[in-house]
């Protein structure tokens, strides 16, 4: 991705909730909570928001920060390696920030251990000295919300788990809600497309904003170096066609795992270790980006024994 790309995804996002389209659910519960919290003068409870990669979680959370007029300070579980990392950003919080933490679920287990008296007592306790010498020094803090994000919530701890107030669980989305969002991203960036050609990219955008806006700039290029001015049904077919993507979202490590699957084990179940190895991915981005949608489209099922590919699977694979 380049710097042009980074703003351009920056001035995409929804600022506020009255632009925030789709997860009508996720968006009602927010805003009542929201304007609880600012109706009784108090902070908002600790939010989790769990789901799928792709889905707006960070934009989610910094419309929460825009609509309570908060500051926010953005960090990740794996970055906040041991306690001194913590205790560092909660030190610079100031009272009412929100911080949030990006895959909370990947915490080192001493630094979430930290993270419990922070967020249920604003208290952050410091180990000064080592051995028989040591003692524990307490340092209030200034009182905050933390808003969590994960794509695993099934990893998290039932301690960590049980200290939010709010869970949101956000779900893929639908094309309708994808076809509106493609259309407004077109308008900031000056693209003109038809809604046909906009739905034939929601359909292929695998359920996610974030898929279907960087389709959009890409079945953008391909119009521009084919003289197009308009982005029509047409072009987008043949620019999705020529980026590898089918009419079901499919890219090419898609139909690599199914061909995995199919052909290399002949639909006999297969590790994740061994489909790991076979197609050069991490196990994280197999279980997290990969299996996830060819599993809700029906291609894919996990047993005990492993992952073995669906009749609808092998009946693509045919044509």
């Amino acid at each position: 991705m380049n710097k042009g790309d980074i703003h351009i995804d920056a001035g995409l996002r929804p600022k506020f909730l009255k632009d925030y389209i789709g997860q009508r659910k996720v968006r009602e519960q927010i805003k009542l909570f929201i304007e609880a919290s600012k109706r009784k003068g108090e902070l908002l409870d600790h939010v989790l928001i769990s789901g799928p990669p792709g889905l707006g979680k960070t934009t989610l959370a910094q419309i929460i920060a825009n609509e309570l007029g908060r500051n926010i300070i953005f960090t990740s579980g794996p970055i906040l390696e041991k306690k001194g990392d913590l205790a560092g950003i909660l030190s610079s919080l100031e009272e009412g920030d929100i911080l949030f933490i990006d895959e909370i679920h990947r915490l080192n287990p001493s630094v979430e251990e930290a993270l419990y008296p922070a967020i249920e007592e604003f208290r952050l306790d410091i180990v000064i000295g080592k051995g028989s010498s040591s003692r524990t020094v307490s340092i209030s803090l200034p009182k905050f919300t933390l808003i969590g994000a994960t794509t695993r919530a099934g990893m998290l701890t039932s301690p960590l788990l049980s200290r939010f107030g709010i869970v949101l669980n956000m779900d893929y989305y639908d094309e309708d809600s994808l076809k509106q969002i493609i259309k407004r991203s077109a308008v900031i960036i000056g693209i003109e497309i038809s809604d046909d050609a906009a739905y034939e990219i929601a359909k292929r955008s695998r359920g996610t904003p974030r898929n279907a806006n960087r389709l959009l700039k890409r079945v953008h290029d391909y119009a521009v170096v084919n003289g197009r001015e308009t982005i029509d049904k047409d072009t987008a077919v043949k620019a999705l066609t020529f980026l590898g993507i089918d009419e079901d979202g499919l890219d090419t490590t898609d139909r690599k795992y199914l061909d995995v699957l199919i052909n290399k084990f002949n639909c006999r179940p297969v590790g994740l270790n061994t489909i790991s190895s076979a197609l050069s991915e991490s196990k994280n981005t197999i279980e997290e980006i990969i299996e996830p949608y060819l599993l809700r489209k029906g291609y894919i099922q996990k047993t005990h024994k492993g992952r073995i590919p669906t009749e609808k699977a092998v009946k693509k694979f045919e044509k």
